[in-house]
C-alpha cells in the first residue's frame, strides 16, 4: 500500500518530466508546442463559452425559480409507483444539465435526510453513476464542430436511466 501513496506523489511530475524528455528525445521545440497548445485551448474554452454560460443561467432559473420542486411534486405519484423515490427527481434532471447544480440539490437532501439515509445513499450512488448528457455533448460536440449527433443522445440518455434506475437498486441494499 505504500508504494501506491508513494507513487501518487510523485505521477505527475514524473508525467511531465516524461512528456518534456520525450519531446526532446524526438527534437521538438517542446516549449513552442506548448504555447502552440495553449493558445488553440484558450480559443477552444472562448468558442464554448457562451453554451457553459447559457446552461449554468438555465440551470440556476430552473432551481431557483421552485420549478424543479413543482416537476417533483407533479411527477412524484407516477415516480413513487414505480419505486422511485419523488424527492430525487430534481436531482436526476438537473444531473442532465449541470454536475454542479446536482451536487447542491445532494448536499440539500443530506441535509434535510441524512446522508446515511436510504435517500442519502441513492443520491450518492447516482451522483456517480450518471452523466451531464446535456452538457457534455454539448461542449464536446461544439468544440469538434460536429452537427450529426446520429444517436448519440438517445445512447447517453438511456445509460443514465440505466444509472438512475440502478442507484435506485443499489440504494435500497446500502
Amino acid at each position: 500500500m505504500k508504494i501506491i501513496l508513494y507513487l501518487s506523489d510523485y505521477i505527475i511530475p514524473l508525467t511531465i518530466f516524461y512528456i518534456v524528455g520525450f519531446g526532446l528525445l524526438m527534437k521538438r521545440p517542446v516549449y513552442d508546442d506548448f504555447v502552440k497548445g495553449a493558445k488553440e485551448g484558450a480559443r477552444t474554452v472562448a468558442g464554448i463559452m457562451p453554451t457553459l454560460v447559457g446552461l449554468m443561467v438555465g440551470v440556476g432559473v430552473l432551481r431557483d425559480s421552485g420549478f424543479l420542486d413543482a416537476l417533483g411534486g407533479f411527477l412524484g405519484r407516477w415516480t413513487e409507483a414505480v419505486g422511485f423515490p419523488s424527492q430525487l427527481l430534481p436531482m436526476a434532471l438537473v444531473k442532465l444539465f449541470s454536475s454542479s447544480a446536482a451536487t447542491g440539490l445532494a448536499l440539500d437532501i443530506f441535509r434535510q435526510y441524512g446522508p446515511d439515509s436510504k435517500l442519502g445513499m441513492i443520491t450518492s450512488v447516482m451522483l456517480s453513476c450518471t452523466e451531464t448528457v446535456f452538457y457534455t455533448m454539448s461542449i464536446y460536440f461544439m468544440s469538434v464542430k460536429i452537427k450529426k449527433t446520429r444517436h448519440t443522445l438517445a445512447g447517453a440518455l438511456l445509460a443514465t436511466l440505466a444509472g438512475v434506475v440502478m442507484s435506485v437498486v443499489l440504494g435500497q441494499y446500502l
